[in-house]
């Protein structure tokens, strides 16, 4: 296990970013950060041999807690750190949470950002099956979940899963509701109707082809404003060299693992369903963005209805945000709805 500790700016200086960022303020009764925020940066050995990266962020003295000990679980396309926490105008995701009070992590599972990868990789894509399928990935995530518990001495922790990091998360709470203090699903794969062509045990994309497909989610109209001018390009930027290999090629790929793909062909497309919401106990939040045409409104909705036994469950439908919305122009509206489900019965 390898660890890094660094300092960040005062809270104050956080809050600031927020607002210049177009960020709402704190909501009424949310306790600031005093002091400074420490990030500590982990590898954690996993079982096979394979490494995950571990991000924390969280006041300096903080008292660790299960309601306010939270971590991101990474969609299937992107690495954790990049997303969750990427400062846009001074402030990311997680610097939103650390800067209230809570002790935030990410994770890279292998096959991704400063994860280890897969030999696989190395080889051509049609030379092995689909990697990182559901249930490996589970197995990855209870691990370096394990690791948080123990670093910080609590017995469950938040998660907030996004697009297939919320069905591993869902997956976990449901088979074991005892390590999970609150549920956040954004962008939630579910059953839905439809193909999900899956050739090798990788695929590659180009930042153009990225770029058009995530703002080909929105209206033609929207586009041009939804991704304010630079961001996309500092989000690909840092992701893209998360994956030298393929930096090295021209134009520049990213590889990215099939087996979310394959996951998508195999249970929702193929309306199996990869978790059971009823047997779900901790308290859920389903959210997802009006052009999510990963997690559309009506499989948010489908997926609530079936959370039967979770109390104070809610599902919040935000506007003018596709499956990327989290560093999208409406990131405010997306971090700030979440903020309010967490802080509810935090201490």
């Amino acid at each position: 296990m390898q660890r890094r500790s660094l300092l960040a700016a005062p809270a104050a200086a956080t809050l600031a970013a927020t607002a210049a960022a177009g960020l709402s303020a704190l909501a009424p009764g949310a306790a600031r950060a005093q002091g400074r925020i420490v990030t500590e940066e982990f590898i954690v050995p996993l079982p096979g041999g394979a490494e995950a990266f571990a991000r924390s962020k969280r006041p300096e003295g903080t008292a660790a807690s299960p309601g306010r000990t939270v971590v991101f679980v990474q969609d299937g396309r992107w690495p954790g750190h990049t997303t969750f926490d990427l400062p846009l105008v001074g402030q990311s995701w997680m610097d939103y949470v650390a800067a209230r009070g809570f002790d935030a992590w990410c994770l890279d599972l292998p096959g991704w950002g400063r994860a280890s990868r897969p030999a696989a990789m190395g080889q051509p894509p049609a030379a092995n099956p689909p990697l990182m399928r559901g249930e490996e990935a589970l197995g990855a995530l209870a691990a370096a979940l394990a690791f948080v518990r123990e670093r910080r001495g609590v017995a469950r922790t938040g998660l907030i899963g996004w697009g297939w990091g919320a069905a591993l998360a869902a997956r976990l709470a449901a088979e074991n509701p005892n390590l999970v203090e609150r549920l956040v699903l954004h962008g939630p794969h579910w059953l839905a109707e439809g193909a999900a062509p899956v050739a090798g045990a990788y695929r590659t994309t180009t930042q153009a082809e990225a770029r058009e497909a995530w703002l080909g989610a929105a209206p033609e109209a929207a586009r041009a404003a939804l991704i304010p001018p630079g961001w996309f390009e500092h989000f690909a930027g840092v992701t893209w060299a998360t994956d030298p290999d393929g930096l090295r090629r021209n134009p520049a790929v990213l590889r990215i693992p099939n087996g979310p793909l394959a996951d998508a062909a195999e249970f929702w497309l193929a309306g199996r369903p990869f978790f059971d919401p009823a047997r779900i106990t901790a308290p859920s939040l389903v959210v997802t963005g009006e052009w999510d045409r990963d997690a559309p409104p009506a499989m948010a909705v489908g997926l609530f209805q079936r959370l039967s036994a979770s109390p104070g469950k809610r599902c919040v439908l935000l506007g003018e945000g596709t499956h990327g919305m989290l560093l999208e122009r409406g990131r405010g509206l997306l971090y700030q709805a979440v903020q309010v489900f967490l802080e509810e019965a935090s201490a």
